[in-house]
This record gives structure tokens, sequence and C-alpha cells, in this order.
């Protein structure tokens, strides 16, 4: 598996470099592709103090925008730190997006600590994310942060 998360990565940067437009967009469909247990994969981004989705492959979810603080995306937002949950059902604090969901990731974009960002990740799967989905999505999220932050100051201007 760690061999598939670094060619994907590779891969990652490749789309990084060529600078389409349709940036996140490709890397969403790229993870969901190549990773089995990534069945929804998405981007939320912060306005005005709430989560606004991006870019995402899957199927269409009616949680457009989330407030800080609500489900798994809200607590990322809140706390700026990777959230794991292996069983979407023990949460009180879950949005369900759909009934196939059994898994979900959540990864922070943060600039010098502060969240700009997120990358949602659900699965249909019971409990399929290890450390390495954790490390590699990290490292997604670290290298994809300085064209989040341009693609944010240019929706601002």
């Amino acid at each position: 598996m760690k061999e598939l998360f670094q060619e994907t990565l590779r891969q990652v940067e490749k789309i990084i470099n060529e600078n389409p437009d349709d940036l996140l967009l490709r890397i969403c469909s790229l993870l969901k592709e190549k990773i089995y247990h990534y069945d929804w994969v998405g981007f939320y981004t912060l306005k005005q103090g709430e989560l606004v989705l991006g870019p995402y492959v899957g199927k269409p979810t009616e949680h457009t925008r989330i407030k800080v603080g609500k489900g798994i995306c809200g607590q990322v937002a809140e706390k700026g730190k990777t959230m794991v949950v292996q069983d979407v059902t023990t949460e009180d604090n879950y949005i369900a997006c759909s009934l196939e969901i059994r898994s979900e990731i959540v990864v922070p974009v943060l600039k010098d600590g502060k969240f700009l960002a997120e990358l949602d990740i659900d699965s249909h799967s019971p409990a399929p994310f290890s450390p390495d989905d954790i490390q590699f999505l990290e490292n997604v999220c670290i290298i994809l942060t300085p064209k989040i932050i341009q693609s944010l100051s240019d929706k601002s201007s």
C-alpha cells in the first residue's frame, strides 16, 4: 500500500506542476480512482465562518455548507487537526451524507497554523484508514497549500 501512496503522491505533484485550472477536481479524481477505499473525495474551504463545498468526486451531497464545529468536517475546521472516524455510527456529531458511508477521514489545509480548507474523504468500507492514509493525505494537503492559498486569494480579489 505504501508504494501506491508514493506513486499517487508523485502523480499529485505532477498535476500541481501542470497547474491546470481544475487542479482540485483533478486531485479529487486521482485520489478516488487510485485508492480503492476512497469513495467520495472533496474539498471544503472556509468562507465567512462556514465551510463551503468546492470540487468533489462522488455522489452529490446536500451538505454544501457546514457550520464550524458541526460534523466531522466542522470539527476539523474548529480544531485544525486531522480526524479519522473508522465507524461513523459511533459519532454523536456526525452529518450523514449517505447510508453507504461507513468511515471518514478529514485533513485540514493550514497556513502558519491557520485553517484554510480541508480534504474530506468518505468510504463505504468499515475501518479502512491506516496511519499510511493519514500520512499520505497530510502530505497531499501540505503540497497543495500554496495552490489553495493562491486560489483563495484569486477568488477574493
